[in-house]
């Protein structure tokens, strides 16, 4: 009598780093807008719209991993645009809250967006002088190794996403409770960055005498 398989499915082409590198390249290419004013008080503005995004994400996610089996695996990239577009708005809006939006540029972008989970790939972007977090001014080649080195970690990370497709319902709980939490990943690199706790300028060159940042720390 023939066993079943217990073979890990190979994963598709759409889940290859080079597509998740393109996918990130394009998706930073604009900032989105915000309809949110300046507001008398944004910490607790920007919690709420943090409720709000991991909510909506949660949901979103949880929603694109129900088909099961091989077609889990079609909705894995499509799933992680999904996310960060809803993130991009929340950090839009964060950084509106706190009256900061007309200096959200793709650096900050990125870095809010993929901070917490890809440290290590900014260590060309970002450091710290003292109180003042000091990133450098995205060139094209500059954009490029960033996004190969997220991309590299985020198609490590959704190859068990995509693993998770076969088991429906269980799988889709973990998917949508991921979400969630790298949403409020998102929230807390925003609000730090936004708060005005720390000054934040873009620069054409990093100071050589600049302090790498430590991944552990926010």
């Amino acid at each position: 009598m023939a066993q079943p398989s217990t073979q890990v499915p190979a994963v598709p082409a759409t889940l290859e780093h080079g597509l998740i590198t393109a996918a990130i390249l394009d998706f930073v290419s604009q900032i989105p807008g915000s309809r949110v004013h300046g507001e008398a008080h944004p910490d607790a503005r920007a919690r709420e719209l943090a409720r709000q995004a991991a909510r909506k994400a949660a949901l979103t996610a949880g929603s694109l991993a129900l088909p099961p089996g091989p077609l889990g695996w079609l909705t894995v990239l499509p799933e992680l645009v999904a996310i960060w577009r809803i993130q991009a708005q929340m950090v839009s809006d964060i950084a509106a809250a706190y009256g900061k939006h007309a200096s959200l540029g793709r650096e900050q972008m990125l870095w809010c967006l993929f901070r917490h989970t890809a440290a290590q790939a900014f260590r060309d972007l970002v450091v710290r002088m003292g109180d003042r977090l000091l990133f450098r001014q995205l060139s094209a080649t500059l954009a490029e190794r960033l996004a190969q080195r997220i991309g590299l970690h985020l198609s490590q990370r959704a190859v068990g996403a995509g693993i998770s497709r076969w088991l429906p319902v269980i799988g889709a709980a973990g998917v949508g409770a991921y979400a969630w939490y790298d949403t409020r990943g998102v929230a807390r690199t925003a609000i730090e960055l936004f708060s005005g706790r720390t000054a934040v300028d873009t620069e054409t060159v990093l100071p050589a005498d600049a302090e790498p940042l430590d991944p552990a720390t926010p």
